[in-house]
Order: C-alpha cells, then sequence, then structure tokens
C-alpha cells in the first residue's frame, strides 16, 4: 500500500476520478483515520450531486452563438448586450466543482476577461450567493461560534486581514464562513442571517488592479451587490434587501473592512 500524507486536494481528486489507483486504498485509510475530512469528502460528494442534478440542462444546451463567435475570434471581444442568465449559471457551478463538470464551467472563465474587474467580483459574489445563501444545513465551513479561528483562516487563504464586521446593529447575525475560487485567486465569503431568515454575504477577494464602487444587479429579480474595489481588495454585500437598506449594511460593512485593515 502506497503511504503519503493526504490533504483536501485529494478529496477533490478522488470525487473527479483523478486519483491513483495504487493509492485509493491508502486514501480510504486516511478518510477512516480523519473523520473530519470522511465528513468533508461526504458533504462534497452531496454538493457535486446537487449541483449536477441543478445544472445538468446547462451543459445541453448549445453554446450562445455571440459567446462562440468570441472564442473563434469572429466577434468583438465587448459585446453591447448585457450578460444573461446562462453565465451566472455557470460561475455558480464552476464554484462548486473543482474539475471533471466544473473544470469544463471554470475553464471558460477566459472568455470573459475583458470585461471590468468590478461586473467579474460582483457576478462572482453573485452566484456564491445564490449556491450558499439558499443552503441550511451547509451553508458555511467554519461556523461564527469559531469566529477567531475563521477570521484567521480566511485571512491566511485570501491574503489580507480580514475581519468579519459585525452587523447586529443592522440587524444581522454572523453565521459563519466558506472559501472560495475567485478566478485566479480565493475569495473569503461571510454569511450573515436576520431574525426573520433573510440572509447577505460578504465576498472579498485580493484585488490591486483598479478602484471601482457601484451596485450590480445580474437581474431585476436577483439579488444584487453592492461592490468596492479599494487599498488591494474586492468587496461585495450580496443580498435581496431594499437598495437602500443593502446599501447601508455595505457601507457599515466597508468601514469595518477598512478599520480591520488599519490594526
Amino acid at each position: 500500500m502506497i503511504r503519503r500524507d493526504f490533504s483536501e486536494r485529494d478529496i477533490h481528486m478522488a470525487l473527479d476520478g483523478e486519483l491513483p489507483a495504487e493509492e485509493r486504498a491508502a486514501y480510504d485509510a486516511w478518510l477512516d483515520a480523519n473523520p473530519e475530512m470522511k465528513a468533508r469528502s461526504t458533504r462534497f460528494t452531496a454538493d457535486r450531486a446537487a449541483m449536477r442534478a441543478a445544472f445538468a440542462g446547462v451543459l445541453d444546451e448549445a453554446v450562445p452563438v455571440r459567446l462562440r463567435n468570441v472564442v473563434l475570434g469572429e466577434a468583438p471581444a465587448k459585446a453591447s448586450a448585457p450578460r444573461s442568465r446562462w453565465w451566472l449559471g455557470a460561475a455558480a457551478a464552476s464554484l462548486m466543482l473543482a474539475g471533471g463538470f466544473g473544470g469544463y464551467l471554470a475553464g471558460m472563465d477566459g472568455i470573459f476577461q475583458e470585461d471590468p474587474a468590478e461586473d467579474q467580483l460582483a457576478e462572482q459574489a453573485i452566484a456564491a450567493h445564490v449556491i450558499f445563501a439558499a443552503e441550511k444545513r451547509h451553508a458555511v465551513e467554519v461556523p461564527a461560534s469559531d469566529k477567531d479561528h475563521l477570521q484567521t483562516w480566511l485571512s491566511n487563504r485570501v491574503g489580507l486581514k480580514l475581519v468579519a464586521p459585525d452587523l447586529t446593529a443592522n440587524g444581522f447575525q454572523l453565521i459563519g464562513g466558506r472559501l472560495l475560487p475567485a478566478g485566479e485567486g480565493k475569495a473569503a465569503m461571510l454569511l450573515y442571517e436576520d431574525d426573520k431568515g433573510e440572509r447577505i454575504s460578504l465576498f472579498v477577494t485580493a484585488e490591486s488592479a483598479e478602484n471601482a464602487k457601484g451596485t450590480y444587479a445580474s437581474e431585476q429579480s436577483g439579488p444584487q451587490a453592492v461592490y468596492w474595489l479599494d487599498k488591494g481588495y474586492g468587496c461585495a454585500v450580496v443580498g435581496s434587501l431594499p437598495h437602500g437598506q443593502l446599501a447601508v449594511v455595505a457601507k457599515s460593512a466597508y468601514d469595518q473592512l477598512l478599520a480591520g485593515l488599519a490594526t
């Protein structure tokens, strides 16, 4: 039996069928000896199945002509038409799946590199919110009860000093957070909930390309993002609150993030 140190990366390789056959027995033994990783593997398997079911129709759809032309160089890279819901679904799927089915979708990210960085940030944040705000049992990886570890872990992974904003004055309590892919980097997602069960999320990633701020919505009926690119990071607060209320919450989160970076 081959013996080596395994990690979360091997869980993804196993799910994608990329783990070498000769390492499978040692991998299974490692899972049995690490209940936390075994539980994570079980959760990833369930998430993968749910995402496959949710986006099964996407891969069966023909690639939109506009996007195909961009890839083939037969159309200007900058299209005037707004991006469709198809892209948001693909972005959401790519957040959840690494390799295999997810790799197909994630590999299309380069098609949109001509778009403003703030649009990409906002769309990634909205896609993550659509998936995880609806989750009841697996919305976060680290709960708010372990807030110190959550902040340290996400700060180290994203490469920014991250302080989870206290939004109790705005009626929202921190549920917890998780680590997500964001283009070629990583993003931290913090999830909050009010006493009515309404959820908002804070999506933070290292961004040094531009300074920008604004509001973005992929659809009139869907959640919207209030975002900034400033001081070396990108931040988007996402929710389905009335715009004025979301802007107030976002301003509070923004001020606290800046204060955290300064300490």
